[in-house]
C-alpha cells in the first residue's frame, strides 16, 4: 500500500470584493449584525466560470509541486455550483491544464465536497490506481443567493482551492501523508439546506432558484458533528487532541469555528480562521485556508493537520495528515482570473433571475 502525500496547494479568489457595508445598501442589516453573528467582514463574488476559477487554482497547485499537468492521473472537483451538468468541471480542467488521459469527475457533498474530493484521492493512490492526483474545491455560490435573504446572502462567496496527491512509498511512524479518513451524511436533514428547483425537480415559476437554509438547524449540526469527527480522525491517526498542531476547519461561521475547537479543547492560536475575508466558500474554503495557513508560516514540517468540514445534506469530512518537509512551493504560476470590468454589487444583481 501508498500513502497519498500533499505535494501542492493553490486557490483562486476573484478581485470582486462585496463588503459588509455593500450588504447595508442593500438589505435590512448592518456591519455589526454581520460580523456578530458570522465572524464575516467581506466575501469575494466571482465574474468567471466555476470551470475558470478551479483551473487558477489548480495551475498554482501543480506549479508548487513541480508537475505539469500530463503528469497527473486523476482530477477530482469538489463543486455544488458547476456550470453545466454536463460535461464535469474536473474535464473542462484537464482540457485547460494538457492532463491528456487523466479521469476526471465531480463529487457534490456542498461544504464538505472537497474533504469528500480528499478521501476519494486518497483511497485512489492507496490502492494503487492512481499516483498523482489534482483535488479541486471551488464554488460559486453567489449564483444560488436571493439577494433579499439576508440569512443566506451575507453568508456566502466565491473561490476555489486546490491541492495535489501524490503517492508515497514510505509508510514510516514518522513519514508525511494522509493519516485517516472519515466521511458520512445524514439526509434525513437534507431539506434543511437545500436549492429547490436547481435540478429536474419542478419550481414554482413565481420564485427564484436559490438557497434556503434553516440557519439554526444547521448550526446546532455542525458544532456537534465537527467536534465529533475532528477527535475520531485524530484517534484514528494514532493521535491525542494535544498533538494537533493546526485545525484547517470549514470555514462557515466563526461561531461554530470557536465551538469546535472548545469541543476539542484547542488553543484557538491552533485554529487557522479567514471567513472574516471570504465568508463560506463551499467546498473551496478548506484548500484556500490551507494556502493561506502555507504562505502565513502557520505549518511546520511534520506538523500535524487535521481538516474537517460540515455541509448540506447534512454531509461531513475529516482527514489527519502529518505534512512533509517542504513548506513552500517548488514554482509559482501567474494564472489569474482576467480582472473583473463589474463591481460585486453588479454582478450580484446579474444572478437575480
Amino acid at each position: 500500500m501508498q500513502r497519498a502525500v500533499i505535494t501542492g496547494w493553490g486557490s483562486c479568489v476573484p478581485d470582486a470584493v462585496l463588503s459588509n457595508s455593500d450588504l447595508e445598501s442593500r438589505l435590512d442589516t448592518s456591519d455589526d449584525w454581520i460580523t456578530t453573528r458570522t465572524g464575516i467582514k467581506e466575501r469575494r463574488i466571482a465574474d468567471a466560470t466555476t470551470g475558470e476559477i478551479a483551473t487558477v487554482a489548480a495551475r498554482h497547485a501543480l506549479a508548487a509541486a513541480g508537475l505539469q499537468g500530463s503528469e497527473i492521473d486523476m482530477i477530482v472537483v469538489a463543486t455544488c455550483t458547476p456550470d453545466r451538468l454536463i460535461p464535469a468541471v474536473a474535464t473542462v480542467v484537464q482540457k485547460e491544464i494538457g492532463a491528456t488521459g487523466a479521469s476526471a469527475f465531480d463529487v457534490n457533498a456542498a461544504c464538505a465536497g472537497f474533504a469528500y474530493g480528499a478521501a476519494v484521492g486518497t483511497s485512489a493512490i492507496e490502492s494503487g490506481l492512481a499516483k498523482r492526483i489534482l483535488v479541486i474545491g471551488a464554488d460559486r455560490l453567489s449564483a444560488w443567493l436571493d439577494f433579499e435573504d439576508r440569512s443566506t446572502a451575507v453568508l456566502f462567496g466565491d473561490g476555489a482551492g486546490a491541492v495535489v496527491l501524490e503517492a508515497s512509498d514510505d509508510l514510516g511512524a514518522s513519514a508525511p501523508g494522509v493519516l485517516s479518513v472519515d466521511i458520512g451524511a445524514n439526509g434525513e436533514f437534507g431539506e434543511q439546506l437545500t436549492v429547490p428547483g436547481s435540478g429536474l425537480e419542478v419550481h414554482p415559476p413565481d420564485k427564484m432558484v436559490a438557497i434556503t437554509m434553516d440557519g439554526r438547524e444547521v448550526f446546532r449540526q455542525a458544532v456537534v458533528v465537527m467536534g465529533e469527527i475532528a477527535a475520531k480522525v485524530t484517534e484514528s491517526a494514532g493521535l491525542e487532541l494535544g498533538d494537533i498542531d493546526l485545525l484547517i476547519p470549514h470555514q462557515a461561521n466563526s461561531r461554530i469555528i470557536d465551538a469546535t475547537a472548545r469541543r476539542l479543547d484547542l488553543d484557538p492560536r491552533r485554529v487557522f480562521v479567514n471567513i472574516h475575508s471570504y465568508g463560506n466558500t463551499s467546498s473551496a474554503s478548506i484548500p484556500i485556508a490551507l494556502t493561506e495557513a502555507l504562505e502565513q508560516g502557520r505549518i511546520d514540517p511534520g506538523g500535524h493537520i487535521v481538516f474537517v468540514a460540515f455541509g448540506g445534506g447534512f454531509s461531513w469530512g475529516a482527514l489527519a495528515v502529518r505534512w512533509g518537509d517542504r513548506v513552500h512551493p517548488l514554482a509559482k504560476s501567474d494564472a489569474s482570473l482576467p480582472p473583473s470590468t463589474r463591481t460585486a454589487l453588479e454582478i450580484m444583481e446579474s444572478n437575480q433571475v
